[in-house]
């Protein structure tokens, strides 16, 4: 496609990635705004972005808004909690609507792109909101959805890695150490997401064509991975679905 940028996902980059990933707690803006470009950078090599309508799904304060804004994008944010958009310190959106991601309120085809960056393992029915973000996309538009992996070694969010022990314990632990819930409570803000789940989601749509499957964060050279059962769900930390609707 015309006007498509080539991106480079190197072990360099991976490292870049993990070394800013050490200091989301202390700085988040750092860490959400290097993400945020990396991320722009890479949904350019799949479709351009000037001119055309993205909608964030679960965009909170706006990281990804601020980066695809400045590449010329028209940005809408979806976000079911208020309070999300306004994390650290941060402006209310004038561009954000409140809504679900599992009934987005937006017209049947009517976005360019419908991006939603780690926000599927936060919400009960995930198969339901894949097929929001589908909907919502025009024919010949672009879905980018990635999520965390709940197998991956960051499967737990801040309960990780005691989450390989169950949900509930990982959460449960985390209470009597810190004295309140975990942002990322199992069974009420965040749900055991595999990729196997989504890669057959993927498999039974006959109205999109798969553009890209591969581990997010992760060198190129890794990509065969995901199309290994169970490895996939260890290693591949952070799986990326590129579709395009037909």
């Amino acid at each position: 496609m015309t006007d498509t940028v080539p991106f480079r996902a190197t072990l360099a980059r991976s490292v870049g990635l993990f070394a800013a990933f050490r200091r989301e707690q202390t700085d988040p803006a750092f860490f959400y705004g290097k993400l945020a470009r990396d991320t722009v950078d890479q949904l350019r090599s799949y479709t351009p972005l000037r001119d055309r309508l993205v909608v964030d799904v679960g965009g909170g304060p706006g990281y990804f808004a601020d980066a695809l804004r400045s590449e010329g994008a028209r940005c809408l944010c979806v976000d079911s909690d208020a309070h999300e958009m306004t994390l650290h310190g941060r402006e209310a959106d004038t561009h954000a609507v409140q809504g679900s991601a599992l009934d987005l309120p937006l017209r049947t085809g009517s976005v360019d792109v419908c991006f939603s960056s780690n926000v599927l393992e936060h919400v009960p029915d995930r198969t339901r909101m894949a097929d929001e973000m589908v909907r919502v996309t025009r024919p010949g538009g672009l879905v980018y959805l990635s999520y965390t992996l709940w197998l991956s070694p960051w499967g737990g969010h801040e309960t990780s890695p005691w989450h390989y022990l169950g949900g509930s314990y990982a959460a449960e632990r985390f209470a009597r150490r810190n004295g309140r819930r975990p942002k990322n409570d199992f069974g009420h803000t965040m749900y055991a997401a595999h990729a196997k789940e989504m890669i057959r989601w993927v498999r039974r749509r006959p109205d999109v064509d798969v553009v890209d499957l591969r581990p997010r964060y992760l060198p190129t050279w890794t990509k065969p991975v995901v199309h290994v059962p169970v490895l996939r769900e260890f290693v591949t930390w952070n799986l990326l679905i590129v579709l395009r609707r037909r």
